[in-house]
C-alpha cells in the first residue's frame, strides 16, 4: 500500500472550499492513501478534511472588520502554525485568502515543509513588491489565468497555470431557451441580467444604480426584461427595500445566477468574478464599478493595470466596455447597455477563444503539479 500523503489545506471562504474540495477529489483519484488537516467549509469537510476551526472565522471583508477581528485572527493563525509544524504535513497548501495563507506559507516553508498557493492575488495590478513575500513564502504558484503566470515567470517564481474549474463545470455553448424556461421568462423578449454584486458594500452602492439604470434602458428598449440574481437572503432584503415604488418587468431570484446569465441577452454587472461567468456564457456585458472616492484616489495611484474587469485582462485589451466611479451614472449605463441587445455578437466574437484557454481541467492539473512538486507525480 502507497505510504500516507499527508497534506494541509486552508480555504478562507466559499469560493476557495469549491476549489479546495475540487483539489482534494483529483488528489484522492491520483493518490489514494491521502490525509487532509487544516481550515475548510463543507465542501472540502465533505472530501475528508477535518478542519481545525470553523472556515467562517477567516472569512472578513473590510479594512475596518478586518481590524475589529485582528487579535482573533493572529491568534489563530499563530497556534495553527505551531501546529501544522508539529504534526509535519507532506505539503501545505494555501488557497486564496492570501494576507492569511501567505503568512502561514511563510513560516512553514523555513521550517523545511514544502507550500503551494493556489490563486494568485493581484499582485501584478498593484502592491508589486508583493512578489517578493510570494518568492519566499512558496515553492509553488498555481494560477487559474495565463497573464499571472506570464508575470511570475518574469519575477523568478516557480508558476503552474492550471485554468479556471469554472471554464470547467460552463458548458462551451449555453442553451438560452431552456434557460428561460426554467425561471419562466418568454422567448421573444429581450433580457437583461443585473449582477450588482455579492456583498452587502457593493449592493448599496450599486443596486439603486443598476434599477435606475434599468428604468432608463426600459424607455429606450420598451419589450425588456430584467432578472436579478440575489447572492443571498440578506441581498434579497437590500434589493426588495430598494425595489421599493419602482415599477420595473424585474424577477428577483435566490441565487440562479448561473440561470441568469445562461437566460438573458446582455448583462449589466459589477466588476468581479462574475464577469468571468458572464463572459464563459458568451453573454455581452457592461461592466461597472463605484467605490468610496477616498478609496479610489489611493487605488488610482497603486493600481497598474489599464483594467480592472477579467474579460478585459484576458484579452489584454478593451474587450467589454468598463464604467467606473463618476463614468457610471443610470444615462451612460443604459446607453452602453441597449446597442448589445441588437448587436451583442460584436462583442463576444473572443469570448470562446479564452474559454477554451481556460478550460483546462483545473483540479486535475493542480493535483498533478503538486504531486509533481513532491516527486510523487
Amino acid at each position: 500500500m502507497a505510504e500516507v500523503l499527508r497534506v494541509a489545506l486552508v480555504a478562507g471562504e466559499a469560493s476557495g472550499d469549491i476549489l479546495g474540495s475540487g483539489l482534494m477529489q483529483a488528489l484522492k483519484a491520483r493518490h489514494p492513501n491521502v490525509e487532509f488537516i487544516g481550515v475548510g467549509g463543507p465542501r472540502m469537510q465533505a472530501e475528508g478534511l477535518v478542519s481545525d476551526f470553523p472556515m467562517e472565522r477567516l472569512a472578513v471583508m473590510g479594512l475596518v472588520e478586518v481590524l475589529g477581528r485582528l487579535p482573533e485572527l493572529l491568534s489563530r493563525r499563530r497556534r495553527l502554525i505551531a501546529s501544522l509544524i508539529e504534526r509535519k504535513p507532506d505539503v501545505f497548501i494555501g488557497i486564496d485568502a492570501p494576507d492569511f495563507t501567505l503568512g502561514v506559507e511563510l513560516k512553514l516553508r523555513r521550517a523545511g515543509i514544502r507550500t503551494v498557493h493556489y490563486v494568485s492575488p493581484s499582485v501584478w495590478a498593484w502592491r508589486q513588491k508583493r512578489v517578493l513575500k510570494i518568492r519566499e513564502a512558496c515553492d509553488l504558484m498555481l494560477t487559474l489565468f495565463p497573464f499571472e503566470a506570464q508575470f511570475y515567470e518574469a519575477h523568478q517564481v516557480p508558476v503552474c497555470f492550471v485554468g479556471h474549474p469554472l471554464a470547467d463545470a460552463i458548458p462551451l455553448q449555453a442553451d438560452r431557451a431552456a434557460a428561460r424556461e426554467l425561471l419562466g421568462l418568454p422567448l421573444d423578449a429581450p433580457v437583461v441580467a443585473l449582477l450588482p454584486g455579492s456583498r452587502g458594500g457593493e449592493v448599496s452602492r450599486l443596486g439603486s444604480l443598476f434599477l435606475d439604470a434599468a428604468e432608463r434602458l426600459r424607455a429606450l428598449r420598451p419589450g425588456v426584461r430584467f432578472v436579478l440574481p440575489c447572492a443571498s437572503p440578506e441581498r434579497r432584503q437590500q434589493l426588495e427595500q430598494m425595489l421599493g415604488g419602482r415599477d420595473l418587468p424585474l424577477q428577483l431570484l435566490d441565487g440562479r445566477s448561473h440561470d441568469a446569465l445562461a437566460a438573458c441577452d446582455a448583462v449589466l454587472i459589477a466588476s468581479g468574478t462574475a464577469t468571468l461567468e458572464a463572459l464563459l456564457y458568451k453573454r455581452p456585458m457592461v461592466v461597472a464599478y463605484r467605490v468610496a472616492p477616498m478609496t479610489f484616489s489611493i487605488l488610482k495611484r497603486l493600481v497598474k493595470s489599464p483594467y480592472i474587469s477579467l474579460p478585459n485582462l484576458l484579452a489584454q485589451r478593451l474587450l467589454v466596455p468598463e464604467l467606473i466611479q463618476d463614468a457610471a451614472t443610470a444615462e451612460s449605463l443604459a446607453q452602453t447597455v441597449s446597442p448589445l441587445l441588437v448587436d451583442g455578437e460584436v462583442q463576444t466574437e473572443g469570448f470562446d477563444a479564452i474559454h477554451r484557454t481556460l478550460r483546462r481541467g483545473a483540479s486535475d492539473r493542480a493535483a498533478a503539479a503538486v504531486l509533481d512538486l513532491l516527486g510523487r507525480g
